[in-house]
């Protein structure tokens, strides 16, 4: 049985007399480990009755191209299989969201839809929940602990954050068993668009093509899985050592599957809990305490992708430096095309436009030093906002925001005061190579530009 803390009504409409439970599937794009999945069946099986899921494929998600749908429709490809295993039919529709799931609920009972936290997704459940004349239910599968179970607010860091969710993390990090639905769907008769050939569906939508698809990851949560099990089984056990080392290649690359919900972090946690490495805490911190803080920012804080969403001692020290001399003074088209006069930061920046993903260690000087490269303060945090959603398969999402944000003092203390900076933390070069070699690095990212992406995935 699902936890009731996880599950919220959107409405107040009764259970009807439809043909089905419809599953809205929005953020947890996977057929396993997914709360909001299960508790349809659940509510299913009671009423005798099959799950319907649905997905809405809008062309127009904010800040979305290419290489975004292309990772995301690879997984929803084989999400659809492994729903049909079960006895699932999945319908997906070229139109927005919202609008996909109203029409399928004309039919349906009632409606179970997976959290979002973004300000688009809380508009869509919002106009559904106006709109159906069911229940709509939203449960949440996208966090180890529900953001309103973790704090009744928004922290301030991770050290108040801490203590308050790892309270919580007995009550929440138990396995979720998977039901049967007693009814299948699969002789239910729906349009829906064709997700089984990636290149001719992708062909379809009009969205974004000025950046391409990645040879460096695929998307799904099979793929995820294997990922997932080469981390756990090789690099783990260096994980709290060598993990801020982009030439050490030990970091697990789960961000763009959790991004697309193509694996559970849930799941994740209780694999990595199962090993014997003494490594697992400081990936465990990663996974939930510093993942979920994000979601604690963006879910507490309307600003979220705005300056102003920065703590108020950031924005006065930010700004009383504004007209402080800058060495250099990049444009967005320089930052772009990884045209500065650093060549760890140029190549941090290929790392990102070739592979989808930049190392976390990097990504931190990457924000630090846009912010100290450009006119204004406020202009530095557009850039970096709009080069991190563009680029990064897990970009346009909370730790993404929160990441960007960490850079320009969210999440931080204040440090000691300096020009440009005033007294957000600081970093340069000098710091990069008493973490590591980044010579090394810039030759790896060279490597990748020579080869012409013929790099097997996974080395990055």
């Amino acid at each position: 049985m699902i936890q009731p803390e996880r599950v919220t009504a959107l409405n107040n409409e009764p259970v009807r007399r439809g043909k089905y439970v419809l599953y809205w599937m929005q953020a947890a794009q996977r057929a396993e480990y997914n709360h909001a999945l299960e508790y349809a069946i659940e509510k299913a099986n009671a009423l005798k009755k099959p799950v319907l899921a649905a997905f809405g494929l809008t062309d127009k998600y904010p800040d979305a191209n290419l290489r975004h749908y292309y990772f995301m429709l690879e997984g929803l490809s084989r999400t659809r299989s492994a729903l049909e295993q079960r006895g699932i039919q999945l319908v997906v529709r070229h139109q927005s969201p919202d609008l996909a799931a109203s029409e399928l609920a004309h039919d349906a009972s009632l409606v179970v839809v997976d959290t979002g936290h973004l300000r688009i997704q809380r508009r869509w459940r919002k106009t559904v929940a106006a709109k159906v004349n069911c229940p709509l239910f939203e449960v949440e599968t996208n966090l180890v602990v529900p953001v309103e179970q973790a704090s009744v607010k928004e922290n301030f860091s991770a050290g108040t954050f801490r203590p308050r969710i790892t309270h919580k993390l007995k009550c929440y990090l138990l396995p979720l068993k998977h039901g049967k639905p007693r009814v299948d769907s699969l002789g239910l008769r729906f349009r829906s668009f064709n997700v089984d050939n990636v290149d001719k569906a992708v062909a379809h939508l009009d969205v974004d093509r000025t950046v391409d698809r990645v040879a460096t990851f695929r998307g799904g949560t099979a793929e995820a899985k294997s990922r997932l099990s080469n981390f756990l089984k090789n690099k783990l056990v260096d994980y709290a050592k060598l993990r801020n080392d982009p030439n050490a290649d030990c970091t697990s690359n789960m961000s763009p599957y959790l991004h697309f919900g193509q694996i559970s972090p849930l799941y994740i946690a209780l694999e990595v809990i199962k090993t014997k490495s003494p490594a697992k805490d400081a990936y465990l911190e990663e996974l939930i305490v510093r993942r979920e803080l994000s979601y604690n920012f963006v879910f507490y804080n309307a600003d979220y992708d705005k300056f102003k969403s920065l703590p108020p001692w950031v924005v006065r020290t930010l700004n009383y430096h504004r007209r402080d001399k800058r060495q250099y003074n990049y444009s967005l088209a320089d930052f772009e095309n990884a045209r500065t006069h650093d060549p760890y930061w140029n190549a941090a920046q290929k790392q990102m436009l070739i592979t989808g993903k930049m190392h976390g260690y990097m990504r931190m000087y990457w924000g630090k030093k846009i912010l100290q490269w450009t006119r204004t303060p406020r202009q530095a945090f557009k850039i970096a906002l709009y080069l991190n959603n563009k680029y990064e398969l897990d970009g346009r999402d909370p730790n993404g925001f929160a990441g960007v944000a960490w850079c320009f003092g969210k999440h931080d203390r204040a440090w000691a005061e300096r020009p440009v900076f005033g007294k957000v933390r600081y970093m340069n070069a000098a710091g990069l190579k008493r973490k590591f070699d980044p010579d090394q690095y810039v030759k790896k990212i060279e490597c990748l530009e020579k080869e012409g992406l013929k790099l097997l995935a996974g080395e990055y």
